[in-house]
């Protein structure tokens, strides 16, 4: 027999994380997409603009991600055989704030673990102006080549820094596109942790990290400059990009068609995607007074591209390499900005306020929802991209990586717990390690005699998923029946 606690969750442990299951129902942005997302579909239907199905899947997927009605895991203590139920995740890459936290502390832990040497490491954010973000979200074939592009232009300047040609040393660089502003609005730019350095191989054969020092504003300025200039060329040559003598614009060949393209467009340029306000711009609060502080000091900024590199990371400072990679892998949206208004309409407090105040953002439901799908990126786009030395097939990967994996590093696995490398290590954790490594909950150990906890099930049939959970139900309220108090007869008059 199942003996859970009621509410289907574990109670805390003393001295430990307990794992308590996440209850999405009770959030805001899950009722919304509840309500309102059938309405939304209902309407694009109407329009003639159907939404693509990755997009509808999206949704599904969310409004199905920690609700044990879908299945779980079933854990059993093997001391005194309490059971817990572990709901399914969706595994979204959209706006699942559960999903995306997983993945954010997951992907920190890897990059720091496996990946990034005990070197200095800066962060490189790149903007696009507005047409590039609306190809980039439409073509990601087209916006990988870019990428390298931008990859190359900063490489070459910190090797030639370095005093080294492109033949006798190499950049490294981990790439994290992001597709989100700070407003829900869709703003695709990169944010690329590159070695604050390069490394030469001696004549020896052993390798070499060479310091560079962090790049000037006048350096900066030229770059984006550099960038905007071959990123320009390569659009025009593929026919992306056509130049008059006054301006460019994106080529008609080069435009997304169907139900995403106003969706985007509206999200890149502020707008209202849907309703009789469409075409408008969003709706502002502003409750701080305008600065007249200059926020572009060591910032390049030219015809739209914006280059920043003031963030950086020492080699001994592991704990903030690991904070920032977390902060560029956060997910899209934050639970606790999101609010409502007292008229209905959805509030989101922006996490830095604007130059003129703003702080918050007001949709009505159905654009909010118009905003969730447009974050939705195209399937099968990978998102986190190496370079340099950090890429699948550079030489160099297996000898600077602390996980010692890529070519030319194969070796014979070691049995040894202390011999093995992280890629080692991270291969043979469980589940439920794995789950404490990246959160810190512990769910092989019982917070009620502090057994070990396994799993016994994985239970998917919708029958016996409703019976396990009518039972719970039930015994839930018998628990809940049995701490009240007992009934009393009303007091008397003048009693105390």
């Amino acid at each position: 027999m199942l003996r859970l606690p009621a509410g289907r969750e574990a109670s805390s442990g003393v001295g430990a994380l307990a794992y308590v299951r996440h209850r999405p129902e009770r959030t805001l942005l899950y009722q919304l997409v509840e309500e309102y997302n059938p309405a939304f579909k209902a309407h694009q239907a109407a329009q003639g603009n159907p939404l693509p199905g990755y997009v509808e899947q999206e949704f599904e997927g969310y409004l199905e991600c920690g609700r044990l009605e879908h299945g779980f895991l079933r854990i059993r203590c093997d001391t005194c055989h309490a059971e817990r139920l572990v709901a399914f995740s969706c595994k979204r890459r959209g706006f699942c704030p559960s999903c995306g936290a997983r993945r954010m502390a997951e992907s920190a832990a890897l990059l720091v673990d496996e990946v990034f040497p005990e070197q200095p490491v800066r962060q490189w954010v790149l903007s696009v102006p507005f047409p590039l973000r609306f190809l980039f979200a439409s073509r990601p074939e087209v916006m990988g080549q870019v990428l390298g592009i931008v990859y190359r232009c900063i490489a070459t300047h910190l090797i030639k820094k370095a005093g080294f040609s492109r033949k006798s040393a190499q950049a490294g660089a981990v790439t994290l596109i992001q597709r989100f502003g700070s407003a829900l609005n869709l703003n695709v730019h990169f944010h690329m942790l590159f070695l604050d350095g390069v490394y030469a191989e001696c004549p020896d054969g052993s390798l070499r990290f060479r310091w560079v020092r962090a790049p000037t504003s006048a350096e900066l300025v030229r770059l984006t400059h550099t960038l905007a200039k071959r990123i320009g060329r390569y659009l025009e040559r593929q026919s992306l990009l056509e130049c008059d003598a006054e301006n460019s614009y994106l080529a008609g060949d080069a435009l997304e068609v169907g139900a995403m393209a106003q969706l985007l467009g509206s999200s890149i340029t502020y707008r209202i995607a849907v309703g009789p306000q469409q075409g408008r711009k969003v709706f502002t609060l502003q409750t701080l007074p305008a600065s007249d502080e200059p926020f572009d000091n060591g910032v390049g900024k030219v015809a739209g591209f914006s280059l920043h590199a003031g963030v950086s990371a020492r080699a001994d400072q592991r704990q903030k390499l690991e904070r920032l990679c977390r902060y560029i892998s956060r997910p899209a949206i934050s639970e606790k900005r999101l609010s409502l208004t007292p008229n209905g309409n959805v509030r989101y407090q922006l996490k830095t306020p604007y130059r003129d105040g703003t702080t918050h953002v007001i949709f009505e439901p159905l654009d909010f929802i118009a905003r969730l799908a447009a974050l939705v990126p195209k399937p099968r786009v990978n998102l986190t991209r190496f370079h340099g030395v950090f890429a699948p097939n550079s030489g160099y990967r297996a000898r600077v990586t602390p996980a010692k994996r890529g070519r030319g590093g194969r070796h014979a696995p070691t049995t040894d717990p202390e011999g093995r490398t992280p890629t080692e290590r991270r291969a043979a954790m469980t589940w439920a390690q794995r789950l404490k490594r990246v959160f810190g909950i512990d769910i092989e150990t019982c917070v009620a005699c502090g057994g070990a906890m396994r799993i016994i099930a994985c239970i998917e049939d919708a029958d016996v998923i409703e019976k396990i959970l009518g039972h719970l139900d039930a015994q839930g309220a018998e628990c809940e029946a049995t701490r009240r108090p007992p009934s009393r007869a009303p007091p008397r008059r003048g009693a105390v």
